[in-house]
């Protein structure tokens, strides 16, 4: 770990317009220096940033802009005025249209780890509250998704599963561990209480018990046996039984994380391998039917959950059943392929099943170099750009991973330690809020649920700018832009709505900006 500097921001005298505007202003950022490109914002049992929220009243010719830099801010609030366009030729030009839309916003969150509650346990309780406030309160980013392991995963302290009594096909030894009831359960049911919303909450395996699979093993290449098809369908429904016993109900599961895994050699971490093909018997022939006569027929079936390598292809595979079609809600995507696969598969999916959601399930900084880096700025524009590039190509919401990890990036079982928004140090009772966490809240404070996409043109030829609009429920429009230049931009964003006056926004070198008008 590297050594760090503190600074505390220069606190700016708001200035005071004779209109009324109705928004949060947030507390600042404490920052902290790693030798790395940026900072991270310490938090502790007494003091945590927050974030700016916009309320009811927006000034019908202002915009508020809330803006993040490498150099020296995060969701630092600023207004502009439309106001006649400039014709300099070095300004970009960005151009909403919200006659043309796209696809609802189901949301963005992160994943409930065994390594997330453990650290997050941790910390005192003042300090547990700040930072479970940061993701889920009004005064924070204000998550609306949460994913679930189901049983253990990497980022536990061991493998496991909820029934590892072979042969108990019959699953009478079925039940919750002390990850569940200890370091699960009670942080869902706490951000419950916390959100000024409801969480959806969805579920993914890893692995079944090592003896319903071929190899007998957590990890590695193996299957689920076909003789366990059903027996497995039935571990689904206990799950959602027993925490639905701690008022904890799902909106959706994946049948399989990364179900590709389990069907190559050398997978070292808990994993399960599938084909379309039998993902397809199984969940057409026994979750699907399996979850309805059990009484979770509403919770959503998503497949695939695995690399955009396998999209189109796989929701083909699986829907060309007819009996799964008739339980397939969505496909969930991972990120870990997409310098590789371009973003166009997503659109092609969308194309060959407009009536099915797209949702990014899983991503995280960190594996294939170093795992935790504090304070980086590039991975902070590794997480915005993504999230801008799927979201322009159908999808309907990102997921994080761990929402919370150690200085090493674990706990994790099998050492496949990785980065996270949230950055715990027990021994002082502090957390520090990565850049990535901020790149987060960029887009899921000021882009809430049911929000739809609406067409954004821009012009850069440079490809230094990255941007996405969306029309909000209640009637703003919320635009992000990304400027990844290590030079200022000045962008001219128009409103085909707004005739004759744009607003002008300067965007500095390395920065994230969400803007929201009327």
């Amino acid at each position: 770990m590297k050594k760090f500097i503190d600074c505390s921001l220069i606190i700016v005298p708001a200035i005071f317009y004779s209109f009324t505007i109705s928004y949060a202003s947030a507390s600042d950022c404490v920052r902290r220096y790693y030798g790395e490109s940026s900072f991270v914002c310490v938090c502790n049992a007494t003091y945590c940033d927050s974030t700016p929220s916009v309320d009811e009243l927006v000034p019908p010719d202002q915009a508020i802009v809330i803006s993040s830099t490498r150099n020296d801010s995060r969701f630092q609030t600023h207004f502009l005025q439309f106001d006649i366009p400039s014709n300099e030729s070095t300004v970009f030009q960005i151009t909403v249209n919200a006659s043309k839309t796209y696809q609802a916003i189901i949301g963005f969150g992160g994943a409930f780890t065994d390594a997330a509650g453990i650290n997050i346990a941790k910390l005192s309780l003042p300090a547990q509250q700040l930072l479970l406030s940061s993701y889920f309160g009004t005064l924070g980013i204000e998550y609306g998704i949460g994913r679930v392991p189901i049983a253990g995963s990497d980022f536990s302290t061991y493998p496991y599963s909820y029934d590892d009594f072979p042969g108990d096909t019959t699953l009478s030894n079925f039940s919750l561990t002390e990850e569940d009831l200890v370091f699960k359960i009670p942080f869902i049911n706490w951000a419950k209480t916390i959100s000024s919303k409801p969480i959806k909450l969805f579920s993914s395996p890893w692995s079944g018990p090592a003896w319903m699979k071929s190899n007998n093993d957590f990890s590695g290449f193996g299957h689920l046996l076909p003789e366990n098809y059903q027996p497995w369908a039935e571990y689904f429904a206990k799950f959602f039984e027993e925490y639905r016993k701690h008022d904890i109900n799902f909106w959706a599961l994946t049948a399989q994380n990364e179900p590709n895994n389990g069907r190559v050699p050398g997978c070292s971490w808990n994993c399960m391998g599938w084909s379309p093909e039998d993902q397809a018997l199984f969940v057409g022939q026994n979750l699907g039917p399996t979850l309805a006569s059990k009484g979770f027929g509403d919770v959503k079936i998503m497949v695939v959950d695995d690399q955009r390598t396998f999209m189109p292809s796989w929701p083909k595979t699986v829907l060309a059943d007819p009996e799964a079609n008739k339980y397939v809600s969505g496909f969930g995507v991972h990120w870990y392929a997409n310098n590789v696969v371009p973003p166009s598969v997503l659109t092609s999916t969308h194309e060959a099943f407009p009536d099915r959601f797209i949702l990014a399930t899983e991503a995280c900084n960190g594996p294939y170099e170093e795992p935790v880096i504090m304070g980086s700025w590039e991975r902070l524009e590794s997480y915005a750009h993504d999230i801008i590039e799927d979201l322009n190509h159908w999808v309907a919401g990102w997921v994080d991973w761990n929402l919370v990890l150690d200085e090493d990036g674990g706990p994790n079982w099998a050492e496949n330690y990785v980065d996270a928004p949230i950055i715990v140090n027990n021994t002082i009772d502090e957390f520090y809020k990565q850049p990535m966490f901020y790149a987060m809240g960029h887009f899921s404070k000021y882009i809430p649920e049911d929000s739809i996409r609406i067409e954004l043109e821009m012009s850069d030829s440079t490809r230094s700018l990255f941007g996405t609009a969306f029309l909000r429920p209640d009637g703003k429009r919320s635009v992000v832009i990304l400027n990844r230049s290590d030079e200022e931009r000045t962008i001219s964003l128009a409103d085909v709505d707004r005739i004759d006056v744009t607003l002008t926004l300067i965007c500095p070198a390395r920065s994230i900006h969400t803007i929201v008008y009327v």
